[in-house]
């Protein structure tokens, strides 16, 4: 069963975001988390009191949350700046021993997934888990805005009426909600209600509702209420749905998802009745008594007559937008795809052509951020104020219509804290404009391979950009359900925000694969000599493996200041990776670390990720490890490195001088003098693979 996500912090929601899966069981084992919100109130830093104290909470939390009648607990450690505020909320009906295990691999789970963070949220289908700096718990009448929240879709139809079932759903998920509010011991409910269709199906819809027990019946129901407000929007004809808050969730299915019988059971709802508003959801539940059925023309004619209203305003509805297709041929349309949700989260990030002309003051030269192979970026400033940055695809340029669409399905779903996001999108009067988040800090490579810029990157920044590449890709690779494989990751294609935190852009060459399928052939490689893995560029072979490799180079790159296929002395290797395993092998690693480093930077931090980076770039795809290896290897100070290989492309003693070339913000490589003995030199290349 497919699911969409959106993560937010408040609602309602801005935007479309993250893809995701998830599958259920009657056992409640915690599993993958649903997804996780990590939080922009700083960083801690490894052995820190602000660590310790979030180890003793964990060793706590899970044990008084699975001991409580209601799964809840709270806990407060520490004193300001170190304090730690945590709050843990298992499902109603899980058990002792399920709800205890989930919140501590939620504790365990949340420093991976928000590695440093001092805020992180995460959501599992049996409870849910927050600690922060700051105090959160200070308010338990919270209506919840502001908390985190994740938006869960079932991405079938339902086969009856939309507007039948969509009525059936507002009575469960209200009635659910009272339900839960007048439960004073645990805010908790769940419900099953059938309903008729018109083939004679008496299908059955089951709900669930749940505030966290130190609320409120009366905040209980406003919690609910602002939920079951947001959910039309994104539920009408969908065969289920969740919305998970801090403080309040609720679910419907058309299966029983819930563990035990229903402590509440409606009668199917009256044929053909709108759908009610949302109330208040703060009285207690009044039972419904069944109402006659009445004749039965009289039933057949109140579901009939809406079907065909229905069908008539569809084909109104069809025929104007041809109509208007026909009259605006200068207006392109959106991206054809076969799934509708692709069609509405694109729809959603349409921007006028006027706007962004205005906000660019007409692609003015002096707002062009830098140009490359697809085109030139413009900053610009929407009338809201929010600086954005616009890719303005050149008339011939070679990003093709399908890798346009590409890239905008694929950013416009995932939403992570290390992937850019996009802002915006126009197609129109043969413009082709995709509108992303300002990065003033512009590109990595713009900064760490300036001979005077670099010095603003000192080891601890060097290090969050490190992580942070390293937890956006383990994103696409490995936690989102639409697997990506991004095939041209460099530094020009990590941007960096006011913080230096890093993003990921440029998903216009990324490769979709399913959960069965790591690996693929192509007879088109693209992608930049020097990050490209060695059997992507000779035989066309691509897998998530080919990223990992290109992130290497990247670790490389980042910690030795050095650019991969860079000039060196004739003394010297002509490539990055022979360089720094020459220097490896001899034990003298330390010798190429970035001179602009301090001498206080830690060398075994220092010398771990060369260590990573060499086994990232190892020649079998086999021997590299997984994103979430990776991952673990930096976060952790107690795990053993296997000694790594020697690397793909390894030339010993070469000294070939490589013409230095610079990148632009625009994310492709742009050479005045382009070099036939470049390794680095090109973003975007035709072969044939052999």
């Amino acid at each position: 069963m497919g699911m969409a996500m959106v993560a937010h912090h408040t609602h309602p929601p801005s935007y479309l975001a993250a893809a995701a899966a998830f599958f259920l069981a009657f056992t409640l084992a915690a599993g993958d988390p649903l997804g996780q919100v990590c939080g922009t109130s700083g960083n801690f830093t490894a052995n820190s009191t602000y660590q310790a104290n979030i180890q003793r909470i964990s060793a706590a939390l899970p044990r008084n949350a699975s001991s409580s009648r209601a799964l809840f607990a709270t806990a407060t450690l520490g004193v300001v700046p170190d304090a730690v505020y945590a709050l843990a909320l298992c499902r109603g009906d899980a058990n002792a021993s399920a709800c205890a295990s989930c919140v501590a691999t939620a504790f365990s789970d949340a420093q991976q997934l928000c590695a440093y963070n001092k805020d992180a949220t995460v959501f599992y289908d049996p409870c849910l888990l927050r600690y922060s700096n700051q105090n959160f718990l200070a308010n338990p009448t919270s209506d919840g805005r502001g908390d985190p929240i994740l938006i869960l879709l079932n991405t079938q139809n339902v086969t009856s009426p939309f507007r039948v079932f969509d009525a059936a759903v507002a009575v469960l998920v209200n009635a659910t909600a009272r339900y839960a509010a007048a439960d004073a011991s645990r805010r908790f409910g769940t419900a099953v209600e059938a309903f008729q269709t018109f083939d004679s199906q008496n299908p059955r819809i089951y709900g669930l509702a749940q505030c966290t027990p130190d609320m409120t019946a009366a905040d209980c129901g406003t919690c609910l209420a602002g939920m079951t407000q947001m959910g039309p929007q994104y539920f009408s004809g969908k065969q289920g749905g969740r919305i998970l808050g801090l403080r309040c969730n609720y679910r419907y299915e058309q299966y029983p998802f819930f563990s035990g019988g229903p402590l509440l059971q409606l009668p199917e709802p009256p044929v053909g009745a709108p759908a009610p508003a949302p109330a208040a959801m703060n009285g207690t539940p009044t039972p419904t008594t069944a109402k006659g059925r009445g004749n039965k023309t009289g039933r057949t004619l109140a579901i009939i007559l809406p079907i065909i209203a229905a069908v008539l305003a569809t084909v109104v509805i069809c025929s104007c937008m041809w109509r208007r297709k026909r009259k605006t041929p200068g207006k392109p349309s959106l991206p054809d795809t076969t799934n509708p949700e692709n069609i509405q989260s694109i729809d959603s990030l349409i921007i006028d052509l006027s706007t962004l002309r205005a906000a660019t003051e007409n692609f003015d030269e002096a707002n062009k951020l830098g140009e490359g192979g697809f085109g030139a970026v413009y900053k610009g400033i929407l009338p809201d104020n929010q600086e954005i940055a616009v890719k303005r695809l050149s008339q011939n340029s070679r990003q093709g219509i399908e890798e346009l669409k590409n890239e905008l399905v694929l950013v416009a779903k995932l939403q992570h804290k290390n992937l850019v996001r996009l802002v915006g999108v126009c197609l129109e009067d043969h413009e082709k404009l995709l509108v992303y988040e300002y990065m003033p800090n512009k590109s990595l490579d713009t900064v760490l391979f300036d001979p005077e810029r670099c010095r603003e990157l000192d080891w601890g920044k060097r290090f969050k950009i490190i992580n942070g590449i390293a937890r956006g890709l383990q994103y696409l690779h490995e936690d989102s359900q639409v697997k990506i494989i991004h095939r041209d990751l460099k530094a020009s294609n990590v941007l960096l925000d006011y913080d230096f935190n890093p993003k990921i852009s440029d998903f216009g060459l990324a490769r979709l694969f399913g959960d069965d399928q790591t690996q693929d052939v192509t007879n088109r490689v693209v992608g930049t000599y020097g990050y490209m893995a060695p059997e992507y560029a000779m035989r066309g072979h691509y897998s998530i493996k080919s990223d990992v490799f290109s992130f290497g180079v990247l670790i490389l790159e980042i910690v030795t200041g050095r650019r991969n296929g860079g000039w060196y002395s004739t003394d010297e290797s002509a490539d990055l990776l022979s360089l720094v395993w020459e220097h490896w092998t001899t034990g003298m690693v330390m010798e190429i670390m970035d001179t602009s480093l301090s001498t206080l930077a830690p060398r075994d931090q220092m010398v771990k990720c060369i260590h990573i980076g060499l086994l990232c770039v190892q020649d079998d795809p086999a021997d590299r490890p997984m994103m979430s290896t990776v991952n673990v290897m930096l976060s952790s100070s107690t795990v053993t490195l296997q000694a790594p290989s020697r690397p793909a492309f390894c030339i010993q003693k070469s000294g070939s001088n490589s013409e230095m070339y610079s990148e632009v913000y625009a994310g492709a490589s742009h050479s005045v003098n382009r070099s036939p003995m470049s390794l680095n030199d090109v973003s975007i290349t035709e072969l044939d693979p052999r």
